[in-house]
C-alpha cells in the first residue's frame, strides 16, 4: 500500500475527475484517510443530488463518520482537489482531521467560476447588512431549550 501524501492527493484528484465526467457535480473531490488507509472518497454530488451541501468534503466527512462511528474525525487526514469552500472549511473544524491537503486554491476554482468570495464578505458584514434577510424570532421561547443542555448530566459533549 502507498501511503504518501501524493498518492492519496491523486485519489483525491481521480474522484474530481469521475465525478465530473459523470456529470454528478462541480470538479471535485476529496479522501480521508486514517493510519495510512483510505477509509472515505468522493466527489461533488451538488447536482445529482439536488443537494447545495453535497460537496466533495461533506460527502467524505458523512461517509467516514459513519464508518468510524464517530462524529469526530481523530487522527485522520483529508485530502481535497481544491481548497475548501466556507460550508466545507466549517465542516472540517467541527470534523476535527489532524490536517488537511489540497491540490487548487479558491483563485483557481474562481477561474471556473465557483467564487466563494461574497460568502466571505457575507460574513464580515453586520446581519442587516447582507444581501439576504436574517430575523430573529421568537429567542426567548427558544432559550429555555438552550438552558436545558447547559444542565443536562447526560449530554454528550463535542
Amino acid at each position: 500500500m502507498n501511503t504518501t501524501h501524493e498518492f492519496f492527493m491523486k485519489r483525491a484528484i481521480e474522484m474530481a475527475s469521475k465525478g465530473m465526467n459523470s456529470n454528478a457535480g462541480g470538479p471535485f473531490g476529496a479522501v480521508l484517510v486514517k493510519d495510512g488507509e483510505i477509509i472515505a472518497e468522493g466527489h461533488n454530488q451538488v447536482t445529482s443530488t439536488n443537494d447545495p451541501t453535497a460537496h466533495a468534503e461533506m460527502v467524505v466527512i458523512r461517509e467516514a463518520c459513519k464508518k468510524l462511528n464517530s462524529f469526530q474525525l481523530t487522527d485522520c487526514i483529508l485530502y481535497t482537489s481544491c481548497e475548501p469552500c466556507p460550508m466545507c472549511l466549517g465542516a472540517i473544524y467541527w470534523a476535527r482531521p489532524t490536517a488537511v491537503y489540497f491540490a487548487c486554491t479558491k483563485e483557481d476554482a474562481k477561474a471556473i467560476d465557483f467564487d466563494d468570495r461574497f460568502i466571505y464578505d457575507e460574513l464580515d458584514k453586520n446581519m442587516g447588512d447582507r444581501q439576504m434577510t436574517f430575523i430573529q424570532l421568537l429567542r426567548n421561547e427558544a432559550l429555555p431549550v438552550f438552558n436545558g443542555w447547559a444542565e443536562k448530566n447526560d449530554r454528550t459533549e463535542y
